[in-house]
C-alpha cells in the first residue's frame, strides 16, 4: 500500500534530479570547455608560429659513426679475446687487449679494446660489437697503428627485448587503455623530435617552446589515454596548471641559481654546433618537461579518486568530499617527493659518486655546478606537482557535485 502511494512521487522527483544533473552537467562541461578550448587554440597557434623552419640553415654534426675516407664501420661476433702485443708497434713490452671477431662468419680481425672498456665491463666471447676498421696501408709497409678499433657494443637484441616486454605488460594489465597510452607515449616523443629539439637548436624562445610543447603533449596524451570526459578534462586543467606553476618557478629557479649548462660533456659541442642555442635556456625546458609525468600521474590519479568516492558515497558534502580526497593526495604527494628524488638521483649517480669523494661540505657540493642542476630540478618539479593536487581535487569536486553521479562518466 504505502508503495503504491510513494512509486508517482518518486518517479516524478526522479525525472526533475535527472532534469537538473542534466543541466549542471552541460553547465559543468561548458564552463570546461570555455577555459581548454581557448587554451587547445593558443597551443596550436603558438606551435605554428614557433614551428622550427628547418632548412638549409639547421645545424647537424652528422652521424657519429661516419668514418673518414677510405675507413668503415663493421659489426662483428667476438669470438675470443687475449692481451697481446699492440698491432702496429714496434715495442714487443707494449701490450693491449684484443678481442678476435669475426664479421659475419668472415675471418678474425684482432680488435683493439680500449682499457676503460677493459676495467668498466669487459669484451667477452659471444659479445657483438661495432668496431672501427682503418684503411690498409701500401703493401710490404707495417701498420703505424692498429687497423681495427673497438668503437661500442652492439645493443640492439636487448633493448628491444625489454621494448618489446614493456609493451607486453603494459597491454596485459591496462588492456585497451594501456595500449593507447603506448601509441600516445610515441605521439609525445613525436613533438619532442619534431618541434621542440629543432626549435631549441634554431633558438627559439625555450620557455615558450617548453610550454607550448608541454601542453600540446598533455592534450593529446590525456585524451588520447582516458577518453573525452569531464574526468579527464579535469584532470588536464591540473596538469595545466601544475606546468604553468612549473615553468614560472623554473623561470626565476634558473637564473637566480646561474645555471649556466656548461656541466655537462656536451654543453662546448652544442655550443659549437649551434648558434642562437642557449644552454640555460636549454635548462629551463629541461626543468618543465621532466615533471610532465609525474604531474600526469598525480592530477589523473586525483581526479580519479574524486569520482570514485563521490560514486561510494554521493550525498558526501563537496568540503568533505575535498578533504577525503586530499587525504589521499597527501599521500601521493608523500610518495611521488621520494620518487622524483630517487628517479634523479639513480640517473646522477656517478656525478653523486666522484662529489662525494671530494673533501668538501654538503652545502658547497649540493650548490656546486655539478650538483646545482639536479637539486633546482627536484625541487621544481616537486612543488609544480604539489601545488597541482589541491588544484584538481577542487575542480574535480566542483564539477562532480555538478554533473550528478549518473552523469559523471559520461564523455565531456
Amino acid at each position: 500500500m504505502g508503495h503504491s502511494h510513494s512509486h508517482p512521487d518518486d518517479s516524478s522527483l526522479s525525472r526533475a534530479g535527472l532534469r537538473r544533473r542534466s543541466d549542471a552537467r552541460r553547465r559543468a562541461v561548458v564552463l570546461l570547455s570555455w577555459i581548454l578550448v581557448p587554451l587547445a587554440v593558443a597551443t596550436v597557434a603558438a606551435m605554428v608560429l614557433l614551428w622550427p623552419g628547418g632548412g638549409g640553415e639547421a645545424p647537424s654534426a652528422g652521424s657519429p659513426y661516419a668514418a673518414a675516407q677510405g675507413a668503415s664501420f663493421v659489426e662483428g661476433t667476438v669470438q675470443r679475446t687475449a692481451t697481446e702485443k699492440c698491432p702496429g708497434t714496434a715495442q714487443q713490452s707494449q701490450s693491449c687487449f684484443i678481442a678476435h671477431t669475426s664479421a659475419r662468419g668472415g675471418a678474425e680481425v684482432p680488435v683493439v679494446v680500449t682499457p676503460d672498456i677493459v676495467q668498466a665491463r669487459g669484451v667477452n666471447a659471444g659479445d657483438t660489437i661495432r668496431y672501427l676498421k682503418l684503411p690498409n696501408v701500401a703493401p710490404g709497409v707495417e701498420a703505424a697503428g692498429p687497423q681495427y678499433m673497438f668503437m661500442d657494443f652492439v645493443r640492439t637484441v636487448p633493448i628491444g627485448l625489454l621494448a618489446v616486454l614493456y609493451a607486453v605488460v603494459v597491454v596485459a594489465v591496462a588492456r585497451w587503455r594501456g595500449l593507447r597510452a603506448m601509441v600516445g607515449l610515441g605521439g609525445a616523443f613525436a613533438v619532442l623530435a619534431w618541434f621542440v629539439l629543432p626549435a631549441l637548436v634554431e633558438g627559439k624562445p625555450p620557455l615558450a617552446v617548453a610550454l607550448v610543447g608541454s601542453s600540446a603533449i598533455m592534450f593529446g596524451v590525456l585524451y588520447f589515454a582516458h577518453g573525452f570526459s569531464a574526468r579527464t578534462s579535469t584532470a588536464l586543467l591540473g596538469t595545466l596548471f601544475g606546468l604553468g606553476a612549473t615553468a614560472a618557478l623554473a623561470g626565476w629557479a634558473v637564473d637566480a641559481a646561474a645555471l649556466t649548462g656548461t656541466a655537462g660533456d656536451n654543453a662546448y659541442q652544442l655550443l659549437n654546433l649551434t648558434k642562437g642555442m642557449s644552454l640555460s635556456g636549454m635548462i629551463l625546458c629541461g626543468l618543465i618537461i621532466s615533471g610532465l609525468g609525474v604531474l600526469n600521474d598525480v592530477t589523473i590519479t586525483q581526479s580519479s579518486a574524486v569520482w570514485e568516492l563521490y560514486e561510494l558515497a554521493p550525498d558526501t558534502p563537496a568540503r568533505s568530499l575535498f578533504t577525503s580526497a586530499m587525504r589521499i593526495g597527501r599521500d601521493h604527494i608523500a610518495s611521488t617527493v621520494y620518487t622524483i628524488a630517487f628517479a634523479y638521483a639513480g640517473s646522477a649517480l656517478p656525478v653523486l659518486i666522484l662529489v662525494s669523494l671530494y673533501d668538501r661540505p654538503l652545502l658547497d657540493a649540493l650548490t656546486s655546478s655539478e650538483l646545482a642542476e639536479e637539486v633546482v630540478r627536484i625541487l621544481v618539479g616537486s612543488i609544480g606537482l604539489v601545488l597541482a593536487i589541491p588544484v584538481t581535487t577542487a575542480v574535480a569536486v566542483a564539477v562532480v557535485k555538478a554533473t550528478g553521479r549518473r552523469n559523471a562518466l559520461q564523455p565531456a
